[in-house]
């Protein structure tokens, strides 16, 4: 049997229920064959009905041709409006084709254009017709090159003119090379960063005009792109210096002292041989970093995605736009589309510090139409269900661990959790503590394998779609988003969300937890979707989800901000973060969640991008529904829909037992995951950055130090913490390590608990802790960091075989209190200040360590700042603030991180 897309069962329903199956259909009658083929054009097809009846209109318009057989010969009857879907697809094609290669050519010749080219030649050949050689005799030299022809074109002008144009054309290249090269150079500088706010130097203002003008003409989303400058190799003594800098507050004399030793073994006889292979890979890769990163910290984990590695972003919660789900669905799926569209075009301008110093926009290119394929395995991995702490586990790193904990309060963890150390087993036999990603990218779930160990999951990431996968109720469609050629509008797209949500069909076997595969482990996921998704139905429904723009998810829920109760804001980012464990995509780029009541949100994983990416979009998008697209009276979108257009197609699969078992299976290991997050999310009301900012402090650095209070008051200890920066000032740059627990902050920390200081010496001790945190942020940002260049060292100390266990015990040192701020008003959709109440309170992600705490937190505007707070209820070393059922929101005992936050406002006016 063929399929309109040339396999076998498509695993799609093109007719009812009766019929599934049958296409083409044949049909004998007289002595005829009667064939029909059908179209798999957009608008044109009709799956599987949401109502599973009969509509032979439906099916007349979804045949391409017909052809009958008789003796007499064949008669082909074909149908216009199946070909013009065609034809019209085929357009759209061909316009982005022609796209693309506009904005290549205005992308490599930026910041020239072609209107600069046709200046340079027009002043070559008015120089000449004015008898003034501005070549210096390159233009006659290059005539004389010129092969001899003896049409009538080659004539002694024609070949003037064609030597001038070849000449202008080298010195408009030469100049933009030369204006690339510059720039590059200007972008290199950094200075401007450590310079005090109001004390800006003459040289910088120098930088700053010279900067404007070589980037003064409007520039693409990638104009920057090759203007960039490479992520520099700090040297090793200025990495070891500021690491044992930021261990010192966290170690007693005694391990500091063997900790200098270890380092001063690693910086005299390893690391010179491992930097410079560090510095050969920076001068040959556009970064030394990033994919090293993506590929060992991301996609070589084999924990589930759920709570390891995806985060949430939330609504905005002050405002409502519409009850109305479908509506609500249909203005978002709308807007994040035209986002594509520009991103495509590369009409989006890029991202701006100062309005001026342009940040990279690589990661933007997988944001739609990406998806992540699980590998089988990446080495030999202790099992995950062994505990740092057990017998066998405890035996096995005395035997083999080349660096050994003797530290207290340096522990590893359970392996396979965030926080821990994978110990994996190499080729050669060598265990390597290894690292994963943390949220905001920090170190927390071992990825890091053996360089000669197979390659894990895989980002895959296609050129354009033109659907999303929904799932609703246990049951996954598929809507597309074009009628041709032709973006649906928001009010058809809100039908066909409509008729997912009055669809009465029940599940097929197996179908209602199928997600959960994606939420269980890595390895389970790949052999099952080896073992029975690569053939017939389920591998072309499972490709209809795989190459999906992204994935949505109709809730049943509501869920949405009350103020006056404190649980909401909670129970709403534990919606978002794992669902039910099977009623999100985990794998896809991003999840696309719409509750009942009209409030939205994101589920995102986090290797084909940071966190700052998907808040451009969410930006964009809450921007555009709620100020450009609107709704009408009743809530509905704007306009009137078109209901001719084809049902939403039902997705089919046959699903056997033993995969329902492995199903079931992968559940049961992501709710135990999901069960154990005690997630806290509250609005912080008493001030925010305005009252801050007038102490002529940093907000951020404020925050982290209050976090530092709060985390001593509740531990009575201090850990190592993560904050992260961005590196996206160079070249392909994602993410940086902040250790935000420096010896100012500690001493800060301790002089407010002590209760015994005067406010002066306080303020004093306050203000050399932020002015610390401020500048360690900065060295991060420009490429001084500690945590990357370690990283990198490591692996290639792997890929050379050589032990360190100064590095091994670096990377297994777990992160207890892993931190990052979301970025806001990267767009200006709108005015804050005319529109306070627009906030978004950001989003949040699991804890990175076991017995840690994960913190997000936005600064969203001048008098308020939210948080979100994730720790483990298994772990009796963190209590978060989660509403627990039946307790008493008021209990002290139940609110331990929530005085702190109550403290904050007391310890202000103390200091």
């Amino acid at each position: 049997m063929v399929s309109p897309e040339g396999r076998g069962d498509t695993g799609q329903s093109d007719w009812p229920q009766t019929r599934t199956g049958a296409n083409p259909s044949r049909e004998w009658s007289g002595g005829q064959h009667k064939a029909t083929y059908f179209s798999r054009s957009p608008g044109a097809v009709h799956g599987a009905r949401c109502q599973p009846t009969p509509r032979m209109a439906e099916a007349h318009q979804a045949v391409a041709f017909q052809f009958t057989v008789t003796p007499d010969g064949v008669d082909f009857q074909l149908s216009r409006e199946a070909l013009k879907h065609v034809y019209l697809s085929g357009i759209n094609s061909w316009k982005k084709r022609l796209i693309r290669i506009k904005n290549g050519i205005l992308r490599g010749v930026y910041p020239g254009s072609p209107t600069s080219w046709l200046v340079v030649i027009m002043a070559t050949v008015g120089s000449s017709y004015c008898n003034v050689d501005i070549s210096m005799g390159l233009v006659c030299h290059i005539q004389r090159c010129l092969p001899e022809g003896c049409g009538p074109y080659q004539t002694p002008q024609t070949r003037a003119l064609l030597s001038m144009a070849i000449f202008s054309t080298g010195v408009w290249m030469t100049g933009i090379f030369f204006f690339r090269q510059t720039l590059k150079l200007l972008l290199s500088y950094h200075g401007w960063m450590f310079e005090m706010h109001g004390q800006t130097s003459h040289f910088t203002k120098v930088w700053a005009i010279c900067v404007r003008l070589l980037s003064s003409r409007r520039p693409m989303l990638y104009s920057f792109q090759t203007s960039l400058p490479k992520l520099p190799v700090p040297s090793v003594p200025a990495t070891i210096q500021r690491y044992l800098e930021s261990v010192r507050p966290l170690l007693d004399n005694e391990e500091y002292y063997r900790m200098e030793m270890l380092a001063k073994e690693f910086q005299d006889k390893t690391a010179p041989r491992l930097q410079k292979y560090l510095v050969l890979k920076s001068w040959w890769a556009t970064n030394y970093v990033s994919d090293w990163w993506e590929e060992y910290i991301y996609l070589r984990g084999r924990t589930p995605l759920v709570v390891n590695s995806n985060y949430y972003v939330m609504d905005f919660v002050l405002v409502k736009n519409t009850d109305v789900q479908a509506a609500r669905l249909g203005n978002i799926v709308h807007a994040m589309i035209m986002y594509r569209r520009k991103l495509d075009r590369e009409e989006i301008k890029p991202v701006m510090a100062l309005g001026m110093v342009p940040m990279c926009s690589y990661q933007m290119e997988r944001m739609f139409n990406t998806t992540r394929i699980p590998g089988k395995k990446t080495g030999l991995l202790l099992p995950l269900n062994e505990r740092y702490g057990s017998a066998q586990h405890r035996a096995w790193l005395s035997a083999n661990d080349p660096a050994p904990h003797t530290g207290q309060g340096r522990p590893r963890q359970r392996p396979g959790k965030a926080g821990s150390s994978w110990v994996i087993e190499c080729a050669v036999g060598e265990p390597v503590p290894g690292w994963s990603r943390g949220k905001g990218g920090a170190p927390c779930c071992p990825a890091l394998a053996c360089p000669l160990a197979s390659v894990a999951d895989v980002l895959q990431h296609l050129s354009d779609s033109r659907h999303v996968a929904v799932y609703h109720k246990g049951r996954f469609f598929k809507v597309w988003l074009y009628e041709g050629s032709r973006l649906l509008k928001p009010r058809d797209l809100e039908m066909q969300f409509q008729r997912i949500l009055d669809d009465p069909s029940l599940p097929q076997p197996g179908e209602e937890r199928l997600a959960a595969l994606t939420a269980g482990g890595r390895v389970e996921w790949a052999q099952a979707r080896q073992a029975f998704f690569g053939s017939g139905k389920n591998k072309a429904s499972l490709d209809a989800i795989e190459r999906a723009a992204f994935f949505v998810a109709l809730d049943e829920e509501s869920h949405h901000y009350d103020p006056e109760d404190e649980a909401s804001l909670s129970l709403y980012g534990k919606a978002l973060l794992h669902g039910n464990c099977y009623n999100r995509w985990f794998d896809k780029s991003f999840t696309l969640i719409s509750f009942k009541n009209g409030h939205v949100g994101l589920n995102t994983e986090h290797a084909w991008a940071d966190a700052p990416i998907i808040g451009h979009l969410w930006e964009f998008v809450l921007g555009t529904d709620t100020f450009h697209l609107g709704y009408t009276e009743a809530g509905h979108c704007i306009g009137k829909s078109n209901s001719m257009l084809a049902p939403p197609q039902r997705l089919q699969w046959d699903i056997p037992d033993q995969c329902q078992a492995v199903i079931e299976s992968s559940y049961q290991v992501a709710k135990a995951l999901a069960d154990d997050v005690e997630l806290y999310c509250f609005q912080f009301l008493p001030f925010g950055k305005g009252l801050i900012k007038k102490c002529r402090t940093s907000p951020d650095a404020f925050v982290q130090i209050a976090l530092q209070l709060a985390h001593f008051r509740d531990r009575g200890r201090f850990c190592l913490t993560y904050e992260a920066s961005m590196t996206r000032m160079f070249r392909e740059g994602r993410t940086e390590t902040v250790r935000s627990c420096t010896s100012e902050s500690t001493a800060f920390v301790q002089a407010m608990v002590e209760g015994t200081h005067m406010k002066a010496h306080l303020q004093n001790l306050f203000r050399k802790a932020s002015e610390k945190h401020q500048n360690m942020y900065r060295l991060a940002m420009t490429g001084s960091g500690i945590d990357r260049h370690l990283f990198c060292l490591y692996v290639v100390s792997k890929y050379l075989g050589v032990s360190s266990p100064f590095l091994a015990e670096v990377l297994s040192e777990p992160w207890r209190l892993s931190t990052s701020q979301i970025a806001q008003f990267q767009i200006r959709m709108f005015d804050p200040d005319q529109y306070p109440n627009h906030l978004g309170p950001g989003g949040g992600f699991g804890p990175v360590a076991d017995d840690g705490y994960g913190v997000s937190y936005m600064i969203a505007g001048e008098n308020t700042i939210f948080f979100h707070v994730s720790s483990k209820f298994s772990s009796s070393e963190t209590v978060c603030l989660f509403w627990i059922p039946g307790a008493d929101l008021h209990d002290s005992s139940a609110m331990l991180w929530r005085q702190p936050a109550y403290k904050v406002e007391e310890d202000w006016h103390r200091c």
